[in-house]
């Protein structure tokens, strides 16, 4: 398989308009790389230029080493799979399966084993036969995954592949493309615009927004450490909560004070706010880290506020809540043990060692 290397890629179009600034990215040999980020963001440029499908202004794009900003999408040896499936609908699936071997003189005994391993690979064997119109959105993603596997590329580039499925069907072709990327053990580029999909699947994420890359992490990190206000938003859900708010400071204690509430901070952030004291920053609290104060004793470093229970989404192993102070909604995640009740006022506790915080100017990450 392959290493892929995009070293300061940019794409500027003809009406001046930059999709992509000055990206770098590196997807390791075997590797599992998400792009993610909102719609417009750049990610499906990105990936179009990897494929050989958009021109690249600037930078230099390398496969195994070599540079390929001007060898031909067909000779790059890389399979892209389609949100829209792109299947031929008057082809039966094996032959839409074998189109590009035949398009490459493979002899029809190898054309035949390879299609039927990709197809057991698959679980679409019975499926051969058939044309696309006979098929549930999920067989033919299926087969679109299969005409990619055929042909053994060096790279997989995905572009939104399970966006057109239901919800269930979603989480059931994630679990089948990342069991696949076990078994053939290749390197897959994967964009996706849903942070669920993020989060579950890649090895490493990169976050992408009007162009510009924020950050490149594992899952985890970028979940326990975003760089900015804008990653620790949109990884997550439900979202993160911010509260804007002053760093106060009393004796040697610094305090967090927004509205009508104020929370004490840690000393283990003391020599990160020291030089806020007085100033407007932002603090993130994951719904997550938010509790009963009867069933608080999961949060290391405890903060109260009270809150009123505005709308309850029960969800079965858990509830999602909106709250309400004076002057500030904000979402809370409790166990059913907790049993919130519409209207009814609650003492919450936030964990305050796992809050983030905000330069409220730059968005950057304090702590």
């Amino acid at each position: 398989m392959a290493k892929v290397q995009l070293d300061k890629i940019t794409k500027v179009y003809e009406n001046t308009f930059t999709a992509v600034k000055e990206a770098d990215v590196i997807a390791e040999d075997k590797e599992f790389v998400v792009l993610v980020g909102p719609s417009g963001c750049g990610k499906t440029t990105v990936l179009r230029m990897i494929a050989g499908l958009e021109d690249v202004t600037s930078g230099k794009i390398f496969i195994d080493d070599k540079v390929v900003n001007n060898v031909l999408p067909k000779d790059r040896d890389i399979a892209m799979v389609f949100q829209n499936y792109a299947l031929y609908p008057h082809m039966s699936v094996y032959q839409n399966m074998e189109f590009s071997l035949k398009l490459r003189k493979t002899p029809k005994p190898e054309i035949d084993k390879l299609v039927k391993t990709a197809a057991g690979l698959l679980g679409i064997e019975q499926l051969l036969d058939r044309k696309p119109k006979q098929l549930s959105g999920g067989q033919r993603q299926r087969v679109a995954l299969g005409r990619a596997i055929v042909r053994q590329p060096k790279v997989f580039l995905f572009d939104e592949p399970l966006s057109n499925l239901d919800a269930k069907l979603r989480v059931q072709m994630r679990a089948e493309i990342i069991k696949l990327h076990k078994k053939l053990e290749t390197t897959i580029i994967y964009v996706t615009h849903d942070q669920t999909e993020a989060m579950t699947m890649g090895d490493k994420i990169v976050v992408m927004k009007d162009g510009l890359i924020l950050q490149i992490d594992t899952p985890i990190n970028v979940y326990n450490h975003p760089t900015n206000k804008f990653v620790a938003g949109f990884i997550g859900s439900p979202a993160i909560n911010f509260f804007d708010g002053t760093i106060g400071k009393k004796g040697k204690r610094l305090h967090f004070d927004f509205g009508t509430f104020s929370v004490d901070i840690p000393d283990t952030y003391d020599d990160s706010l020291k030089d806020y004291v007085d100033k407007d920053i932002t603090m993130g609290v994951r719904p997550e880290d938010i509790y009963h104060k009867k069933y608080s004793s999961n949060a290391e470093i405890p903060a109260e506020m009270d809150a009123q229970v505005e709308v309850v989404e029960p969800l079965g192993s858990e509830f999602v809540v909106n709250f309400l102070t004076r002057d500030t909604t904000f979402t809370g995640r409790l166990e059913p043990k907790e049993e919130p009740k519409m209207g009814e006022t609650m003492t919450l506790v936030f964990d305050m060692k796992k809050v983030h915080f905000f330069d409220k100017e730059t968005e950057e990450t304090i702590v």
